[in-house]
């Protein structure tokens, strides 16, 4: 019974994984994602948090502590998961892959780039809620751009999704 569920949640992640990978290219889409997935990259988290932690009045201040903070825990959990699952990237274990040109070093479980984003969006949607629509679009958007640029299947950016948030839920809630 583990190994069917498994297996079919396997088979439909690589099925998704193939269509925003390969089925949706455009040469537009390509442009922006490719400028969008940095924003999950960790120069801009940390450079966004504790710029905001420094100069931004309050309470957007300690919404870019809480922020670094939680990005800061959120990346020892991925770590230690990525050294612990050692799932291979999709563009090095899938054939036809469309990815960008500078291939990633690490593994593939879970997306460091989805979990950066929400561990720095989540405290945000605590401060603001006109603001927090936009920061789970762009959120969602930086994920969907690790799958469409060929970086991680679906599952490893929805475990980025969950550790970013709890990360965050763990350091705005205590």
């Amino acid at each position: 019974m583990i190994t069917r569920s498994m297996d079919w949640l396997q088979q439909h992640d690589h099925l998704i994984f193939r269509w925003l990978n390969r089925k949706i290219s455009n040469k537009t889409v390509d442009s922006m994602l490719a400028l969008v997935t940095h924003m999950g990259g960790a120069i801009f988290t940390i450079v966004l948090t504790l710029s905001i932690a420094f100069f931004a009045p309050e309470p957007w201040n300690t919404m870019g502590w809480q922020s670094f903070i939680a990005l800061s825990l959120s990346f020892l959990v991925t770590a230690l998961i990525k050294r612990k699952m050692r799932r291979i990237r999709p563009y090095l274990a899938l054939e036809q892959v469309r990815f960008e040109k500078k291939p990633m070093k690490d593994h593939s479980f879970p997306s460091g780039h989805s979990t950066a984003i929400f561990s720095i969006v989540t405290p945000f949607l605590f401060i603001t809620p006109w603001l927090s629509l936009l920061l789970i679009l762009l959120a969602l958007t930086v994920s969907l751009s690790r799958i469409y640029l060929g970086f991680h299947y679906p599952s490893d950016c929805l475990a980025g999704c969950f550790v970013g948030t709890t990360s965050a839920l763990l350091i705005v809630l205590s």
